[in-house]
């Protein structure tokens, strides 16, 4: 699924990246660049009511939860996202392009030398050239979307967010 975020939801766009989903984001993105991205298939995710009110209610998901872990559960339910690990940091968290596999060796020089030594496997941004690994933070990240996505779904029933069109 493609996804446009709205600027005030930089960490949410963040996370769903890290999840594996193509999730456009700029800091200076303005109100009409989002809703014109809804008009090229991106489902638009926005705290901003007013974007949210221009747009198909099929095409927007209306955020409502103020800490970045509600964020992302009330996305996640609200866009049928369901955690798969094998997508996990398949796209640049910084850049949102999809990470291409980086040959152990092309890595000398590129990452600390503990960062080398200790890792077998790493991936590369081939538009920003940020380097990867699976670090233990792919672990923690695991337990986090299992957390999260799991006790928030519990608690909200399920429900997702809606804007008020009236």
């Amino acid at each position: 699924m493609k996804i446009a975020v709205d600027r005030s939801l930089g960490r949410l766009a963040r996370w769903l990246r890290i999840l594996g989903e193509d999730a456009a984001w700029e800091p200076d993105l303005a109100d009409a660049d989002l809703i014109s991205l809804a008009g090229r298939g991106r489902m638009v995710v926005t705290r901003t009511r007013r974007v949210a009110e221009k747009l198909a209610p099929d095409r927007v998901v209306f955020i409502t939860a103020p800490d970045p872990a509600g964020q992302l559960a009330q996305a996640a339910r609200a866009l049928g996202l369901s955690l798969d690990p094998e997508r996990f940091f398949s796209r640049c968290a910084r850049c949102n392009a999809p990470v291409v596999s980086l040959p152990r060796e092309e890595a000398l020089g590129r990452v600390p030398d503990y960062v080398y030594e200790t890792q077998p496997a790493f991936t590369r941004c081939p538009a920003c050239e940020k380097i990867f690994w699976p670090g233990t933070h792919r672990t923690r990240a695991l337990d986090f979307f299992q957390t999260i996505l799991s006790s928030r779904a519990a608690r909200a029933g399920g429900k997702e967010a809606k804007p008020d069109h009236s």
